[in-house]
């Protein structure tokens, strides 16, 4: 393959726990190498946080196992063409146990485990995500030299849905949609969001897999796209407390094994899905929502959800139910921020989806508005929703033991580090006045 396409560079990455992706180029040779028996993949990956900073609590890794290579392996259908960096491929990696087995802690085998229990039940499950995030005119010195304070927005002002602001960056909104394109992520649609800044794309629906690539590369893709016109883009989920949050928003629905009956039609398949959901969502919320900043979205009135509710058409509640439509029968869940780490969130959703059509639960009544109707129900911050997780039969039991564990310890962390953090807020309420 690589003869007969005569690629000048290769590059292979992996998605880590938070989300990130952690990749290297190699030359065509050690690719051929690789493609057949595998290669070593540094194993601190799954050993230190966003910040490359050491967990001090994981068992999987550390100073006590030496940090040893994780066996890696290019999965070749992820193969894709990097537009923005002509004459270079990109592939995904499996990563596997010194035995040869999917290793359990990495994200994208969990999912894998999931798919697999979905084609068991005789269900091809279907994803398409929803991002939304903020463009910014800095670098990333400049980010730092101001202290992420008084940024530049691309652009100022409220203008959701604006016609005029995404012509205005006609050029970048082109490259956008072209070169996204080019790397197997295509758009369904692209446009502002209230905010200075703010967009949102809708990445086209596919098979559960290929959903959570598309999504997963989405992020660090566009973050190289926008670099090449003088931009930096966030997907926290919440950057401005003036602001609305930043949404990453999963629109799913059950087809049959061939792909060609929506099982999402028929209202005792897709209820009891959506009462799974509900049902299992506060024991997740650490997955939904897997960093300090997430919690600050969910927030009543700012089109965010704060309990486990559901309605018809509705953007107050944590799933929108929009299965009345035949032809694009789906729900959406709206619990989870840009923040997200993909192939976790999509598998916390399809787990307990499945987990809700196997029982066949009972869906509760919907709610015209979950703000006024329903009281909060959610954690409010990442401490108490990883103790909820940690404390889950069920998620052990669908995500497997080992996965939570390890998942759970570096939430843990988190909240310790946030917890030992002296933030501006403090410093300018307390400083000269106390």
């Amino acid at each position: 393959m690589l003869a007969n396409e005569q690629a000048k560079r290769i590059k292979l990455g992996v998605v880590d726990i938070d989300g990130v992706l952690r990749g290297k180029y190699v030359s065509s040779k050690k690719f051929d190498s690789a493609s057949r028996d595998g290669l070593g993949f540094c194993d601190v990956i799954f050993g230190w946080d966003s910040a490359d900073m050491l967990y001090d609590n994981v068992k999987h890794t550390g100073w006590h196992t030496g940090y040893p290579d994780i066996q890696a392996k290019p999965d070749l259908s992820s193969k894709r063409d990097i537009p923005w960096e002509p004459g270079t491929e990109f592939y995904l990696l499996d990563l596997y146990t010194p035995d040869g087995k999917l290793l359990p802690i990495a994200p994208r085998n969990v999912l894998k485990g999931l798919v697999d229990e979905a084609h068991r039940l005789e269900f091809e499950p279907f994803f398409g995500v929803e991002f939304e995030f903020c463009f910014f005119a800095e670098t990333p010195h400049s980010l730092r030299e101001k202290g992420f304070r008084g940024l530049n927005s691309l652009s100022p002002g409220m203008f959701g849905y604006s016609a005029l602001r995404t012509s205005q960056s006609a050029a970048l909104m082109s490259d956008i949609l072209g070169q996204m394109a080019a790397f197997d992520i295509e758009l369904e649609g692209l446009h502002t969001e209230t905010g200075p800044g703010i967009f949102e794309a809708a990445i086209a629906v596919d098979k559960t897999l290929r959903a959570a690539d598309k999504a997963a590369l989405f992020k660090t893709a566009l973050k190289e796209i926008a670099s090449r016109h003088g931009l930096i883009v966030t997907f926290m989920a919440k950057w401005n407390m003036q602001l609305p949050g930043s949404s990453g928003h999963l629109h799913q629905s059950l087809w049959d094994l061939a792909g060609e009956i929506n099982l999402f039609t028929k209202h005792a398949v897709v209820n009891s899905y959506m009462a799974g959901i509900l049902e299992h969502m506060h024991e997740l919320t650490a997955i939904y929502c897997p960093t300090i900043n997430s919690y600050k979205r969910l927030v009543p009135g700012t089109w965010a959800p704060v309990n486990s509710s559901w309605g018809r058409d509705n953007r107050t509640t944590a799933i929108r139910d929009l299965s009345s439509n035949k032809k694009t029968s789906r729900i959406e869940l709206r619990l989870t921020g840009a923040d997200i780490n993909p192939y976790l969130a999509i598998s916390a959703s399809l787990a307990s989806g499945l987990d809700g059509v196997k029982r066949k639960l009972e869906l509760p009544s919907p709610v015209n508005n979950a703000y006024s109707e329903l009281p909060r129900s959610l954690p409010t911050n990442l401490g108490d929703a990883t103790a909820t997780l940690r404390a889950s039969k069920f998620a052990a039991k669908a995500l497997g033991a080992e996965f939570v564990d390890h998942y759970a310890l570096t939430r843990e962390w988190e909240w310790r580090e946030f917890e030992k953090a002296v933030t501006t807020w403090e410093l300018e309420r307390y400083f000269e006045i106390i």
